[in-house]
Protein backbone atom coordinates (compact mmCIF):
# COMPACT_ATOMS: atom_id res chain seq x y z
CA UNK A 1 0.00 0.00 0.00
CA UNK A 2 1.59 3.71 -1.03
CA UNK A 3 0.23 6.06 1.17
CA UNK A 4 1.10 10.10 1.00
CA UNK A 5 3.57 10.95 3.73
CA UNK A 6 2.89 13.57 6.10
CA UNK A 7 4.17 17.38 5.24
CA UNK A 8 6.01 17.44 8.49
CA UNK A 9 7.67 16.06 11.47
CA UNK A 10 5.53 17.28 13.74
CA UNK A 11 2.25 15.95 12.19
CA UNK A 12 4.49 12.60 11.96
CA UNK A 13 4.93 12.95 15.65
CA UNK A 14 1.19 14.29 16.28
CA UNK A 15 0.07 11.31 14.03
CA UNK A 16 2.27 8.47 14.86
CA UNK A 17 3.63 9.63 18.58
CA UNK A 18 1.12 7.20 20.87
CA UNK A 19 1.47 4.66 18.68
CA UNK A 20 5.14 4.33 18.78
CA UNK A 21 5.33 4.57 22.57
CA UNK A 22 2.76 1.95 22.59
CA UNK A 23 4.98 -0.04 20.76
CA UNK A 24 7.85 1.20 22.87
CA UNK A 25 6.85 0.08 25.83
CA UNK A 26 5.75 -3.23 24.84
CA UNK A 27 8.89 -3.85 24.04
CA UNK A 28 11.16 -2.27 27.04
CA UNK A 29 8.54 -2.52 29.69
CA UNK A 30 9.59 0.71 31.65
CA UNK A 31 7.75 3.68 31.16
CA UNK A 32 11.26 5.58 30.74
CA UNK A 33 12.65 4.01 28.08
CA UNK A 34 9.86 3.81 26.28
CA UNK A 35 9.82 7.64 26.52
CA UNK A 36 13.65 7.57 25.47
CA UNK A 37 12.57 5.38 22.80
CA UNK A 38 10.24 7.54 21.40
CA UNK A 39 12.21 10.54 21.53
CA UNK A 40 15.36 8.58 19.48
CA UNK A 41 13.09 7.11 16.95
CA UNK A 42 11.33 10.77 16.40
CA UNK A 43 14.72 12.19 15.90
CA UNK A 44 15.49 9.46 13.60
CA UNK A 45 12.43 10.59 11.41
CA UNK A 46 12.97 14.32 11.64
CA UNK A 47 16.93 13.71 10.46
CA UNK A 48 15.35 10.83 7.49
CA UNK A 49 12.34 12.34 6.44
CA UNK A 50 13.79 14.44 3.60
CA UNK A 51 15.36 11.34 1.99
CA UNK A 52 12.23 8.96 2.46
CA UNK A 53 11.35 7.49 -0.53
CA UNK A 54 7.40 7.06 -0.81
CA UNK A 55 6.18 3.80 -0.42
CA UNK A 56 4.64 2.22 3.35
CA UNK A 57 5.37 4.89 5.57
CA UNK A 58 4.50 2.90 8.53
CA UNK A 59 6.83 0.39 7.52
CA UNK A 60 9.75 2.68 7.55
CA UNK A 61 8.66 4.17 10.80
CA UNK A 62 8.49 0.93 12.59
CA UNK A 63 11.45 0.07 11.02
CA UNK A 64 13.06 2.94 12.40
CA UNK A 65 11.75 1.99 15.63
CA UNK A 66 12.96 -1.34 15.76
CA UNK A 67 16.51 -0.53 15.15
CA UNK A 68 16.28 2.44 17.72
CA UNK A 69 15.28 -0.52 20.20
CA UNK A 70 17.54 -2.99 19.03
CA UNK A 71 20.66 0.37 19.26
CA UNK A 72 19.71 1.14 22.68
CA UNK A 73 20.04 -3.10 23.61
CA UNK A 74 23.19 -3.04 22.07
CA UNK A 75 24.74 -0.12 23.89
CA UNK A 76 23.36 -1.59 27.14
CA UNK A 77 25.34 -4.63 26.61
CA UNK A 78 28.47 -3.16 26.40
CA UNK A 79 27.89 -0.28 29.09
CA UNK A 80 25.79 -2.21 31.76
CA UNK A 81 24.09 0.63 34.35
CA UNK A 82 22.59 0.01 37.54
CA UNK A 83 18.90 1.15 38.05
CA UNK A 84 18.42 3.75 40.94
CA UNK A 85 16.76 2.95 44.05
CA UNK A 86 13.19 2.53 44.29
CA UNK A 87 13.29 4.82 47.28
CA UNK A 88 14.19 8.16 45.53
CA UNK A 89 11.19 10.05 45.92
CA UNK A 90 9.36 11.51 42.15
CA UNK A 91 6.91 13.95 41.33
CA UNK A 92 4.51 12.11 39.10
CA UNK A 93 2.14 14.63 38.49
CA UNK A 94 4.94 16.41 35.67
CA UNK A 95 5.86 12.57 34.33
CA UNK A 96 2.02 10.41 34.33
CA UNK A 97 1.09 9.40 31.11
CA UNK A 98 -1.99 10.48 29.45
CA UNK A 99 -5.21 8.47 29.94
CA UNK A 100 -5.44 6.61 27.00
CA UNK A 101 -1.91 5.11 27.29
CA UNK A 102 -2.39 4.40 30.71
CA UNK A 103 -5.59 2.55 29.91
CA UNK A 104 -3.52 0.50 27.24
CA UNK A 105 -1.11 -0.08 29.79
CA UNK A 106 -3.93 -1.38 32.44
CA UNK A 107 -5.93 -3.39 30.07
CA UNK A 108 -2.81 -5.15 28.57
CA UNK A 109 -2.42 -7.07 31.94
CA UNK A 110 0.96 -6.76 33.96
CA UNK A 111 0.64 -10.62 33.49
CA UNK A 112 0.14 -10.26 29.97
CA UNK A 113 3.57 -7.94 29.44
CA UNK A 114 5.43 -9.82 32.36
CA UNK A 115 4.99 -12.95 29.80
CA UNK A 116 6.14 -10.44 26.61
CA UNK A 117 9.40 -9.27 28.60
CA UNK A 118 10.07 -12.91 28.64
CA UNK A 119 9.62 -13.83 24.92
CA UNK A 120 13.16 -13.53 22.67
CA UNK A 121 12.77 -10.40 21.17
CA UNK A 122 12.28 -11.69 17.69
CA UNK A 123 9.32 -13.08 18.62
CA UNK A 124 7.74 -10.16 21.08
CA UNK A 125 8.53 -7.81 18.31
CA UNK A 126 6.32 -9.99 16.15
CA UNK A 127 3.43 -10.25 18.74
CA UNK A 128 3.56 -6.53 19.92
CA UNK A 129 3.27 -5.25 16.17
CA UNK A 130 0.28 -7.59 15.31
CA UNK A 131 -2.11 -7.76 18.67
CA UNK A 132 -0.78 -4.42 19.84
CA UNK A 133 0.11 -1.79 17.52
CA UNK A 134 -2.02 -3.65 14.56
CA UNK A 135 -0.53 -4.14 11.82
CA UNK A 136 -0.55 -6.64 9.13
CA UNK A 137 1.77 -9.47 8.35
CA UNK A 138 3.23 -7.47 5.42
CA UNK A 139 4.15 -4.15 7.23
CA UNK A 140 5.40 -5.94 9.86
CA UNK A 141 7.94 -8.28 7.16
CA UNK A 142 9.09 -4.49 5.95
CA UNK A 143 10.06 -2.92 9.13
CA UNK A 144 11.43 -6.23 10.65
CA UNK A 145 13.28 -7.06 7.29
CA UNK A 146 12.00 -10.73 6.99
CA UNK A 147 10.21 -12.74 4.73
CA UNK A 148 6.65 -12.63 5.26
CA UNK A 149 6.47 -16.19 6.39
CA UNK A 150 9.36 -15.79 9.12
CA UNK A 151 6.32 -13.35 10.28
CA UNK A 152 3.97 -15.20 10.23
CA UNK A 153 6.41 -18.24 11.97
CA UNK A 154 7.50 -15.55 14.50
CA UNK A 155 3.48 -14.87 15.73
CA UNK A 156 2.36 -18.43 15.88
CA UNK A 157 5.44 -19.47 17.96
CA UNK A 158 5.41 -16.32 19.99
CA UNK A 159 1.71 -16.29 20.53
CA UNK A 160 2.53 -20.30 21.74
CA UNK A 161 4.94 -19.39 24.29
CA UNK A 162 2.79 -16.35 25.72
CA UNK A 163 0.37 -19.04 26.25
CA UNK A 164 2.24 -21.65 27.60
CA UNK A 165 3.59 -19.01 30.13
CA UNK A 166 0.32 -17.56 30.54
CA UNK A 167 -0.98 -20.94 31.73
Amino acid sequence: MVESIPLTWEEVARVYGRKIYNFAYRLTGNADDAHDLVQEVLLRVRRGLANYQPGSFEGWLWRITRNAFLDEIRKRKRRPTTPLPDEIDRWDAATSDPADVEYARITLGDDIQKALLELPIEFREAVVLCDVVGLSYEEIAQAASVPIGTVRSRIHRGRKMMRELLT
